[in-house]
């Protein structure tokens, strides 16, 4: 059994050394076009599509999003409604803090804590912890998120799921904005 601990331990200590070389770095979207807003962009409704793959790249579920999003000065309110592939339905209400410079705090009533993130040109790089259920349990993973605003009404999002630094595997959505 010690053994078995030592080499998950191992294996988890690997992970996150080799995933943090390879990390991106939000300094280099700076000079990216068109800048990101969040306070302009999740305003209104919005549609979304997205997927879950594991680890093989394979995809588990589908899904939908549709979010209503309104903001009082720097706190936004994002209510999401999640229709999945098999039926299954899900809302977050997301509650954002806008910062000075750039950054944001997040939280969800199943976000763990408070959700970190920072905004530089077309990208938005959140960090959080989300209490997932699977099968009857519910596990804490953690979530690299990436947002890239490509046009005044189309952002894609991909955000990357650990587990004791262990890739689990990637949510990667296609936002839309609705016509006013």
């Amino acid at each position: 059994m010690k053994r078995r601990l030592l080499l998950l331990s191992g294996t988890a200590a690997t992970a996150m050394l080799v995933g943090g070389c390879a990390s991106q770095q939000l300094d280099s979207y700076t000079a990216e076009k068109p800048v990101l807003d969040l306070q302009q962009y999740f305003n209104g409704t919005l549609d979304a599509y997205g997927i879950f793959t594991d680890r093989s790249g394979t995809v588990v579920k589908r899904f939908t999003v549709v979010m209503r999003c309104t903001w009082q000065g720097n706190e936004g309110v994002l209510d999401e409604d999640f229709l999945y592939s098999d039926g299954s339905k899900q809302r977050r209400v997301w509650r954002i803090t806008k910062l000075p410079g750039g950054r944001y705090t997040g939280t969800a009533d199943d976000v763990v804590g408070i959700a970190q993130g920072q905004a530089q040109g077309n990208a938005l790089n959140w960090s959080y912890t989300l209490s997932l259920p699977v099968d009857g349990k519910v596990y804490e993973v953690q979530f690299d998120d990436w947002m890239y605003l490509m046009s005044d009404t189309v952002m894609l999002n991909k955000a990357t799921m650990r587990k004791f630094g262990v890739r689990l595997g990637e949510v990667t959505l296609a936002f839309t904005r609705r016509a006013p």
